[in-house]
């Protein structure tokens, strides 16, 4: 058997080309935020996780060119090697202290972070639990690891607290949730959760890489419940509220030096650039400095969730300016998802398998920099495209 006779054999992405519905690698001109450009075309872009609107921030872009001035465009080498950057700790500092933690550690990517932080501290004869709807990084991380992964039902505490009450008493145990899971927009039961891991000793670790800037004042998912000393590990991305590209995780000092020493994912890849750093510093400050951007986004969620809802659409749990337009059938979904295009509005069509069939959807995002005019546009819009296809 050629290893390559599975590449000749796959036809989805063709099939779905082929009937002109294929909704991934769209390569945008230009983008101003909110609106996006496709082949001369004007988007309302509501399919961007850039949710306080900062990457087009000219305090963020002048901080970009001041560091790349002084820094240059790479650091060429790892965090363990020559690529630590003054401004890597810098960075460090400040994220430790908006989280409210320890010590924090800058990685490359927020996938990076996961892959290194789970599978440096989960080891041989300790578990890994996660939610069924983690990010796929998490899932990742916990494969890499030399432990074994439990997984529950999403959200479910009762079914949580059957497979912890089930796992050796005098096994490490470390569980690993979203804070706001990315798809449908609903957050992590953070409040019943903590009993529980406290009773069976088991570690928390939180992926708020969607809640961070979001939720909790822009602090994340243990700031919104007021539980930040009872989690772990926060961790976090710069690709979504912080307008850059990285990862980063908070916690305790003694911890963050572990994982300093031995994430591979840390060691073995080379440190964000400057520029990134920088940019992701000039959004936090912005972030605390600015709280009515975070007001503004999620005024804007609130709006959005009772306006689809008056519409008729099926929103499922979204609590946050992450929201679902659950329709529940691949096809319809990209023809929805085509219509929507067609008529200026960007968002992202969720196939199975990344969702459960029967949950297949159009996972709708907004920023504080949507205008009230944008947001009128876009609920118009929707319901045109609902009626026409029988979803409202």
């Amino acid at each position: 058997m050629d290893i390559f006779e599975k590449c000749r054999n796959y036809s989805t992405a063709r099939d779905v080309q082929s009937i002109g519905l294929y909704p991934y690698f769209i390569p945008l001109s230009e983008s101003e935020g909110s609106v996006a450009k496709y082949n001369g075309k004007s988007l309302i872009m509501c399919g961007s996780n850039n949710y306080l609107g900062l990457t087009t921030h000219p305090e963020v872009q002048e901080a970009s060119r001041e560091a790349i001035s002084r820094f240059g465009s790479s650091c060429t080498g790892s965090r363990f090697l020559n690529g630590t950057l003054e401004l890597h700790e810098d960075l460090e500092t400040e994220l430790a202290d908006w989280v409210q933690k320890d010590q924090a550690l800058v990685f490359s990517t927020g996938m990076q972070v996961n892959l290194g932080v789970i599978s440096s501290l989960v080891g041989r004869n300790d578990y890994v639990i996660l939610d069924r709807d983690d990010h796929a990084s998490i899932v990742d991380g916990a494969r890499l690891s030399f432990g074994s992964m439990i997984r529950f039902r999403h959200n479910d505490i009762s079914d949580l607290e059957g497979k912890l009450s089930r796992l050796p008493t005098d096994a490490g145990k470390l569980l690993v949730i979203d804070g706001l899971y990315s798809m449908e927009g609903d957050i992590a039961s953070l409040p019943e959760i903590v009993p529980l891991c406290k009773k069976f000793n088991t570690r928390i670790m939180i992926d708020d890489a969607h809640a961070v800037g979001v939720l909790g004042g822009g602090r994340g998912t243990a700031a919104h419940f007021g539980l930040t000393d009872d989690v772990d590990l926060i961790m976090g991305t710069f690709s979504k509220s912080f307008a850059s590209c990285g990862g980063y995780i908070a916690g305790d000092e003694e911890v963050i030096h572990y994982v300093k020493h031995n994430a591979r994912s840390l060691i073995f890849s080379a440190s964000i650039p400057g520029p990134n750093a920088a940019a992701a510093l000039a959004a936090l400050n912005i972030m605390k400095r600015e709280p009515e951007r975070i007001e503004r986004l999620n005024q804007i969620g609130l709006t959005m969730r009772r306006e689809f809802k008056n519409l008729g659409f099926d929103i499922g749990n979204s609590e946050t300016p992450v929201i679902p337009i659950i329709i529940g059938d691949d096809l319809l979904t990209l023809k929805t998802w085509k219509q929507l295009f067609d008529n200026g509005v960007f968002v992202n069509p969720i196939l199975s398998p990344a969702t459960p069939p029967g949950r297949q959807l159009l996972r709708t995002s907004y920023m504080a920099t949507h205008t009230d005019e944008q947001i009128d546009q876009v609920l118009t819009i929707f319901e045109k495209v609902g009626k026409e296809l029988g979803l409202i």
